[in-house]
């Protein structure tokens, strides 16, 4: 028997059981009735990058459960003055913290961390690679609609390459039996190795890639990387740019998502962001209910 999760670092490192519940969990959880249930503890909010969502409802699902957290970011702390990361993490746990939710630019920092610090490491997102709570209550999301994961097309439209976020749900999707389908430029979709996830291929046609999908996920798509692949804002929107009229090509039942934050205009319209296909807001409710149910484990609140 495996043991008990001791941090949530990345998707890879979690058994299919370890998974389901998580998820079994955050079905439970209720953020509108506060508990009890992680009273004294203390969850230190360690954030190298801006955030609104994953911070917040890190912060809101801690407190959900009776927990106090504390922010901590570069600008006001010693970081800004040149500490390091492995002694920011030494400090913060020493001064009392029971766990530490980190989000920072470089790949593998929380993975180092955890190396170093004896308190629970939740990774908040990596660089380029990790994002593990964010594809746990995506597929949350998903399950509400669809019941089941094995099967369903899923289609990640827009930068691929530097997206966290495709990564750790082309891992989970896939392993419960979803066929993944990255779309995007070819700068920003390079061709897609089982290696990564067995049943994920890359499109660069949308209209090809959503025929008969499932779910719908679109990336934020940020000027500046285009403008550095030499795409045109105007090329993008006309080319990948998700659309009503583009929304009828998936199946009539097909859901829309976006892990945020969202480009109006830009990866989609207003009508498909607001329109009755959207889990956008559900989504972010989730993401409360799913980070409640992970500070629960790693603390040892729940099983």
């Amino acid at each position: 028997m495996k043991p008990p999760l001791r941090s949530l670092l990345g998707i890879e490192q979690l058994t299919t059981a370890q998974i389901e519940s998580i998820l079994a969990l955050a079905r439970r959880m209720d953020p509108s009735r506060p508990s009890q249930l992680l009273r004294g503890k203390r969850v230190a909010l360690l954030f190298y990058e801006s955030s609104t969502r994953t911070r917040t409802s890190f912060e809101f699902a801690a407190k959900t459960l009776g927990a106090t957290t504390t922010l901590v970011t570069p600008v006001s702390s010693s970081i800004e003055k040149g500490e390091s990361l492995i002694d920011t993490g030494w400090t913060v746990a020493n001064l009392g913290a029971d766990a530490i939710v980190m989000r920072h630019a470089n790949s593998g920092a929380a993975y180092l961390l955890a190396r170093y610090v004896r308190v629970p490491i939740v990774n908040a997102g990596d660089g380029m690679h990790q994002h593990p709570s964010q594809a746990l209550l995506d597929a949350l999301t998903i399950t509400n609609h669809k019941k089941r994961l094995n099967g369903l097309r899923v289609v990640i439209v827009g930068d691929v390459y530097h997206s966290r976020v495709a990564r750790s749900n082309a891992e989970l999707l896939s392993r419960f039996g979803a066929d993944i389908v990255f779309c995007g430029p070819p700068d920003f979709v390079p061709e897609i190795s089982a290696s990564l996830a067995p049943g994920v291929t890359a499109c660069h046609d949308l209209n090809i890639a959503l025929q008969g999908a499932d779910v719908v996920m679109a990336l934020r798509v940020q000027k500046e990387r285009l403008a550095g692949k030499d795409i045109s804002v105007e090329d993008y929107i006309a080319n990948y740019q998700v659309t009503p009229q583009r929304m009828k090509l998936a199946k009539p039942d097909a859901v829309l998502m976006h892990p945020g934050p969202v480009i109006r205009g830009m990866e989609l319209t207003s009508e498909v962001a607001d329109g009755p296909q959207s889990c956008i807001h559900e989504q972010v409710r989730n993401g409360v209910k799913t980070r409640m149910a992970i500070l629960a484990m790693l603390l040892g609140a729940a099983r």
